[in-house]
């Protein structure tokens, strides 16, 4: 690559980072987004040097051909990545492998280029699609843009689910019932909502807390009606 990732490091093997495929997992460095239950703050500016090298990974994934079925790209926000096409195209060269993609819908013009060469989208989504409400996690005013990434994936007929951290000092029961319509309403097939686990800095946040979420009968029932596929994850 004529400018290579931006990488902190690889999980060489996954099952659940790209839904039944076996995966390796790239983590890229750098996210506008300042997310209160991110863990994986230490990816959200880009470090000069990590010691990761692009050329070992290929080399890797040439080893393991027919072994594994897919190379997600997480973060961090890839689509901060100039040379991600790039870098998809590269992994394309070496084998069959599916392509995944982590994003919250950061910069959408980018998306619309990475699409053609993704087969399956992880998007999350933080808040109900409130301005103020999706700010408040975010920390900068860009819901526009994950409107605009949510649209296009939509448009674009890929695989894709959408999904949502139950943070439950930021959401609550009825929040993620609204996200669940918004989506719904907008077209979104899938849709799995995920257990928060406090973050080294949160000491106030009980188990209980973060489990209301799935032991509400009327949430389960509400949703599991309004996607083709819906799960929890705990």
């Amino acid at each position: 690559m004529t400018k290579e990732l931006s990488i902190a490091g690889v999980e060489t093997f996954s099952m659940v980072d790209y839904p039944g495929q076996m995966s390796a997992v790239i983590f890229t460095q750098g996210c506008p987004w300042r997310c209160p239950f991110c863990h994986n703050a230490e990816l959200q500016t880009i470090k000069k040097e990590t010691g990761f090298v692009w050329k070992n990974f290929l080399k890797f994934l040439e080893e393991r051909k027919g072994r594994l079925n897919a190379v997600v790209f997480s973060g961090g926000e890839p689509l901060m990545q100039d040379s991600l096409i790039e870098a998809i195209t590269e992994v394309k060269k070496i084998g069959d492998f599916k392509i995944g993609l982590h994003t919250g819908g950061y910069r959408p013009e980018m998306l619309k280029k990475v699409l053609p060469y993704v087969d399956w989208v992880g998007f999350d989504i933080k808040a109900p699609l409130e301005e103020s409400r999706y700010q408040e996690i975010i920390q900068v005013n860009q819901l526009s843009k994950v409107k605009e990434s949510l649209d296009l994936l939509l448009k674009s007929g890929k695989h894709f689910e959408c999904r949502t951290t139950c943070d439950p000092r930021f959401l609550s029961i009825n929040d993620i019932l609204r996200i669940g319509e918004e989506l719904s309403q907008m077209g979104v097939k899938e849709y799995y909502i995920q257990q928060y686990r406090p973050i080294a800095s949160d000491t106030t946040t009980k188990d209980t807390d973060c489990e209301k979420f799935f032991h509400c009968t009327e949430l389960l029932t509400k949703l599991k009606t309004l996607f083709e596929k819906f799960d929890i994850r705990q």
